[in-house]
């Protein structure tokens, strides 16, 4: 049951980035046609490429953590041993979920502060953009969270299994 739901959060996850991404790539090259080909500028396009950008990245997030590809320092926790190593890597997880939570706390604080507030060119709410936040610190610690749970499961077993 729990793999199926993460295999179903990585579908819906990976399919909703690459469409943003697509659309972002689209709707910045036909702003460059407008500009260079018929010298005339779209008001919402750069706006609405920085907005989807701004969601690619807070979602995209929790796939690095997936794929294991953030950037660590494991300069001592390598030469550790395999017990020991988890211990490190079940600290590390909380503590990327209390810093996912202290952000996504202050993701929707600003959400409401910033709901009557509409961006410029686009003309939606920049609460919009907050809610990117929001989201992406949810999903990766519920990622985090997994492999909180891995971590520790692992500790007492010689193979590891993240």
């Amino acid at each position: 049951m729990k793999n199926n739901i993460i295999k179903v959060l990585d579908k819906i996850e990976e399919t909703v980035l690459v469409s943003m991404f697509v659309v972002m790539v689209g709707i910045i090259f036909f702003q460059v046609i407008m500009r260079y080909v018929f010298n005339n500028s779209l008001s919402w396009s750069e706006e609405f490429g920085k907005f989807l950008f701004v969601w690619i990245s807070w979602l995209g997030i929790s796939i690095g953590h997936k794929r294991k590809e953030h950037i660590k320092i494991t300069l001592v926790v390598d030469k550790l041993p395999h017990k020991l190593k988890m211990i490190c890597e079940a600290i590390s997880e909380l503590i990327l979920v209390i810093i996912c939570g202290i952000t996504m706390y202050y993701g929707v604080v600003m959400i409401g502060i910033q709901k009557n507030i509409p961006y410029a060119g686009i003309k939606i709410s920049t609460a919009w953009g907050y809610l990117s936040v929001v989201l992406g610190c949810g999903i990766f610690i519920i990622r985090a969270a997994v492999c909180f749970i891995q971590s520790i499961q692992s500790i007492n077993k010689k193979d590891i299994i993240i």
